[in-house]
């Protein structure tokens, strides 16, 4: 497919990163802690004194912790303070498009407040102005796992209908002073992600997190979803605001029908989301186990904010797919918080995920022709150990041909299938903090980053390969996949 209409001319090119795996300054300029701040101490040092951190002594002692190199997120990779070189860095690779997150913490330390903290707000206000000066559009994700700590020791975390208000408090004053620099907004990251991690993604401890309360928490996010994007149009119409789900695509392990079976309820799992924030509903069958069985905190007039209030466009996020089985001496393999049977058809990253650039394209025709709204692909992208030479780049010819082989499927995914895809953000554009394992050495980025687990290094930004290759496949609008 050599052409020169591969992909939109207004196609949004460019990456993603987290604030709480970026900024660093933990406690610094107002902020207050986060679910970050404590939640993933590093797991090579096999600290068992934190074994019991998602319970409310675990917080409080982690927080009574100063040894920093112990809980990564607390350090980042000083993106708090280095984001003009960041993005300047980020410009000369051609991107115009820049995902990352605002810390609620950052803006109302407590969570709480009425009024926020105005050295957050203005941080945030000047990294869009560095974006703009670019010509970058800034992504923003208003809840990345970043909620304040006090919001779990004071009220329970999501499970409390009152940390609606409180969020919707935070989404207005976000909205109110940045929207004349962003336009594309998404509500929560990964919001069905409450169900396998609870505690980061809902502040849910360890003894209030049964699936009753799972469900529970969700259904708040979504209507404090819902309510953020009404808040959103009534202040700025023109802007864009989606929801966000995992993208997984699901095979059955064999013709069995019990594995066929387990790969269907995996979809509705990851469906259901986009079912309550684009369609507005909730699927019949689970409105009878909430009416019925589970009983769940759930208005009539919550129901009527989800339906009038529905998101614009639909993101996700895809690195691998998942194949599910009930063979009991299949090998299993893990994956973006959902492990599965490996696939013999697949290759896997250093740690596991298995490499599928035809699932994504299985993906967005399913989700398009489920959801008919824009897709957003807002994560991809491969976790990997690189050697940085003494002397020269680093030479991540695996990295490259990740994204050419998901570049390609999602060339085709728009011509072909016709579906309409608003951008490609590849993650950790420049390396991170890893969410699922607190360490560098897990790295998506094209630039590298000098930092080690242990915290050690210059933090000096050093372009990778796989940077000049991305810069190069943006300039070509996509036509330099097809280079010999």
């Amino acid at each position: 497919m050599k052409n020169k209409n591969l992909f939109p001319k207004d196609f949004l090119w460019g990456g993603a990163i987290s604030a709480n795996q970026s900024e660093g300054a933990w406690n610094q300029g107002g902020k207050g802690p986060s679910i970050a701040d404590v939640a993933m101490c590093r797991k090579n040092l096999h600290i068992s004194e934190y074994s019991d951190q998602h319970t409310l002594q675990g917080i409080q002692r982690a927080l009574a912790d100063s040894n920093d190199q112990i809980f990564p997120k607390r350090g980042g990779i000083d993106f708090y303070h280095r984001y003009p070189e960041d993005i300047k860095l980020l410009a000369e690779m051609n991107i115009n498009a820049f995902r990352t997150s605002i810390s609620w913490a950052r803006l109302f330390p407590k969570g709480d407040e009425t009024e926020p903290n105005q050295e957050g707000m203005q941080f945030y206000r000047n990294l869009f102005l560095e974006c703009k000066k670019y010509g970058i559009q800034p992504v923003v994700t208003l809840s990345h796992y970043e909620m304040p700590l006090y919001l779990i020791e004071e009220y329970g975390g999501w499970k409390n209908r009152k940390l609606i208000d409180f969020f919707v408090r935070f989404c207005k004053v976000v909205f109110e002073e940045l929207h004349d620099l962003v336009h594309y907004w998404i509500t929560f990251n990964e919001i069905d992600s409450v169900l396998r991690h609870p505690f980061v993604s809902a502040g849910l401890t360890t003894d209030n997190s049964d699936k009753r309360t799972m469900y529970q928490a969700m259904h708040y996010q979504y209507v404090a979803s819902a309510k953020a994007v009404g808040i959103c149009r009534s202040i700025d119409p023109t802007a864009q605001i989606g929801c966000m789900l995992t993208g997984i695509a699901a095979y059955p392990y064999t013709c069995k029908p019990e594995d066929n079976y387990k790969v269907q309820q995996l979809r509705h799992y990851v469906y259901l989301s986009g079912d309550v924030q684009i369609k507005g509903k909730y699927p019949k069958s689970l409105m009878y186990l909430f009416e019925n069985e589970m009983k769940l905190d759930m208005t009539e007039e919550d129901l009527t904010i989800i339906q009038n209030n529905r998101c614009d466009f639909l993101s996700f996020s895809y690195y691998m797919s998942i194949t599910q089985g009930t063979e009991e001496d299949a090998q299993h393999t893990s994956g973006n918080t959902i492990g599965g049977v490996k696939n013999p058809y697949l290759e896997s990253t250093d740690w596991g995920w298995q490499i599928d650039p035809t699932g994504l394209r299985i993906l967005c025709q399913d989700l398009y022709n489920r959801f008919e709204v824009p897709l957003f692909i807002v994560e991809n992208g491969l976790g990997a150990k690189d050697t940085l030479p003494k002397n020269g780049e680093i030479m991540d010819d695996y990295r490259i041909d990740y994204h050419r082989r998901h570049l390609i499927e999602l060339s085709r995914v728009i011509n072909e299938d016709h579906v309409e895809m608003l951008g490609y953000l590849t993650w950790g554009l420049i390396d991170i903090v890893s969410s699922s394992s607190a360490e560098m050495d897990k790295r998506y980025g094209f630039i590298h980053v000098d930092l080690n687990n242990e915290g050690q290094g210059t933090l000096k930004r050093t372009p990778k390969k796989s940077y000049h290759w991305y810069k190069q496949v943006i300039q070509t609008q996509g036509e330099s996949l097809y280079f010999d």
